[in-house]
């Protein structure tokens, strides 16, 4: 796996961990989890383009 993606995800999932018991309901944190997923996903390639990882 990529070492950039690997940090990248680690920090988003670590965060969103953090977060997860002040977010709601289960239903309400699955939720926010697959947007933040989604959001992480789309924004990954243009953070690697923009710092001229490969």
């Amino acid at each position: 796996m990529d070492p950039v993606a690997l940090v990248f995800y680690a920090i988003v999932c670590g965060c969103l961990g953090w977060a997860g018991p002040r977010l709601g309901a289960p239903w309400m944190r699955l939720g926010i989890g697959a947007v933040v997923g989604i959001i992480a996903a789309t924004v990954l390639p243009m953070l690697k383009a923009t710092f001229g990882f490969p």
